[in-house]
């Protein structure tokens, strides 16, 4: 690697830090590629590990606009890239009526960006300032035919709209894709981004978030929680806890007063982490125990 290279990946990691998120080198090399090289990258992983705050910190560093996609099931063209502007387009027609306007050029009018509704694609290609940072966040809860119909988008960072023509970025955003993996993404949509796996940290970054995220968290109780929740993820869960469940419970550790860890105070925060009755019981009945032994070993 370069020294010019090596000393970029650093100053990502410190300026994500900076904007609270907490990248290891591996990822920060991902982002720079991605920035070098201007290709989409796909982030893969469990829920609540921090997959979407990467666009959001990295819109952050790069002090330009975030442009967020949410995906979900039967989202289509018209919800993702653009809409006609019906009711101003009736209303114009209602003017019109008495007007001696040839009727090409009230065609032509009503077909025309005056009437388009730009979502979230359309506004990331017509970015004019400078190039935004595009988040399409969960693509696997979208169906596949509109993953298919984001491989334009992705290959020429263009949208052709049949009123208008073909609409050409005037920035290439930078586009970062987020998958729970609910569903196998096509190889073809693979093929054009970078990939990531992000994973549950470890005990000592996992520390260095809460340090960042909550910066008067007691250090002591700080460390109980992360020794807790790392514990907790080895446990047969149907939902394992993520970092947006740790930063919950120790924001509510806080909130609460809390100075250390004992049964009762799990009990009556179990919430914060745990999303099913069927893990609450679990915790209550089976390993709670053990899990505070764990803590202050």
């Amino acid at each position: 690697m370069s020294t010019e290279a090596a000393a970029r990946i650093a100053g990502l990691i410190e300026g994500l830090e900076q904007q609270g998120y907490v990248a290891d080198e591996a990822l920060a090399t991902v982002l720079y590629l991605v920035l070098t090289l201007r290709r989409p990258l796909l982030v893969e992983g469990d829920a609540g590990v921090g997959k979407t705050e990467i666009a959001y910190a990295l819109a952050g560093y790069l002090d330009t606009e975030l442009i967020r996609l949410q995906c979900y099931e039967g989202l289509d063209v018209h919800s993702a890239v653009y809409e006609w502007n019906y009711p101003r387009q009736l209303l114009a027609i209602k003017l019109w009526e008495q007007s001696d306007v040839p009727l090409e050029e009230r065609e032509r009018h009503l077909f025309s960006e005056t009437y388009l509704l730009a979502r979230p694609l359309l506004k990331a290609i017509q970015a004019e300032a400078k190039a935004p940072v595009l988040l399409i966040d969960e693509i696997d809860r979208a169906d596949e035919e509109f993953e298919a119909f984001l491989l334009e988008l992705l290959s020429a960072f263009q949208i052709s709209i049949p009123e208008l023509g073909t609409i050409r970025a005037r920035h290439v955003p930078y586009v970062v894709l987020t998958s729970n993996r609910t569903r196998e993404l096509s190889d073809a949509l693979k093929r054009r981004c970078l990939y990531y796996w992000l994973d549950y940290p470890d005990e000592a970054k996992e520390l260095r978030i809460i340090r960042k995220r909550l910066p008067d968290i007691e250090s002591e109780l700080a460390r109980q929680v992360v020794r807790f929740v790392q514990a907790l993820r080895r446990e047969r869960l149907h939902k394992i806890p993520g970092i947006a469940e740790t930063l919950d419970w120790a924001q509510a550790l806080v909130a609460l007063g809390v100075r250390r860890i004992d049964e009762a105070t799990v009990a009556r925060t179990a919430g914060c982490l745990l999303k099913s009755a069927e893990d609450l019981e679990r915790l209550r009945n089976h390993v709670l125990e053990e899990l505070l032994a764990q803590i202050e070993a």
